[in-house]
């Protein structure tokens, strides 16, 4: 039993130096000759948990979306109202990057200049999944409680997406200095104003 455990607490300590190398230098590519030398074991190390770098990074990019979406399926349970679901969500996800810096990079592609495509397309199927599910949101939103966005369900979920994935990227850009919350609980009564109108329908 004592093997398995071992294996998968290199492993997590593999990703953990990553993910501390990509906030400890912004902007820089990471080697596997550096991070094997973080983690203290030689490169054949590396690549007896992980076959790649490659590997290593969808490691990452897997526990984010474990972790955010795993919260979000909480979030719906806890949270009937519409608007109360898209400031939750969008808060974690402003959350898990500002706590998460080095990981972040992975979101922004800033980390993956080089890197496989594959890569890239995962982290974009991971934004378009949180936008599908902001537009379910919304579209359930006139059912559940008569209102509809002011604008189309498309355009409403993806102007809420582009203000936080703004935010991230600010972040990023300023070598993790303006955090992605900050400001965020003013300025979202302004975003939301007049977002929402009720359905004549459901109002008779």
């Amino acid at each position: 039993m004592s093997k398995p455990s071992t294996k998968v607490s290199r492993r997590q300590q593999i990703l953990e130096a990553l993910a501390h190398m990509l906030e400890a230098s912004p902007g820089a590519r990471i080697t596997t000759a550096a991070l094997a030398k973080e983690v203290g074991v030689s490169e054949a190390a590396l690549y007896r948990h992980f076959p790649s770098k490659s590997k290593m990074f969808e490691g990452l990019i897997e526990f984010i979306e474990d972790t955010i979406f795993s919260r979000i399926n909480l979030i719906m349970n806890d949270e009937p109202a519409a608007l109360a679901r898209c400031h939750k969500i969008l808060y974690l996800l402003l959350t898990f990057t500002e706590r998460n810096p080095g990981i972040t990079r992975l979101l922004t592609g800033d980390a993956l200049t080089g890197e496989t495509e594959r890569l890239r397309l995962r982290v974009a199927q991971m934004f378009d999944r949180l936008e599908t599910q902001i537009r379910q949101i919304l579209r359930e939103a006139e059912i559940r409680e008569g209102i509809r966005p002011n604008l189309p369900t498309t355009a409403a979920a993806n102007l809420l997406m582009a203000c936080a994935e703004g935010r991230i990227a600010q972040y990023v850009r300023s070598e993790f200095k303006r955090r992605p919350t900050e400001y965020w609980d003013d300025q979202w009564p302004t975003l939301i104003q007049g977002f929402f109108k009720e359905e004549l329908s459901h109002i008779s």
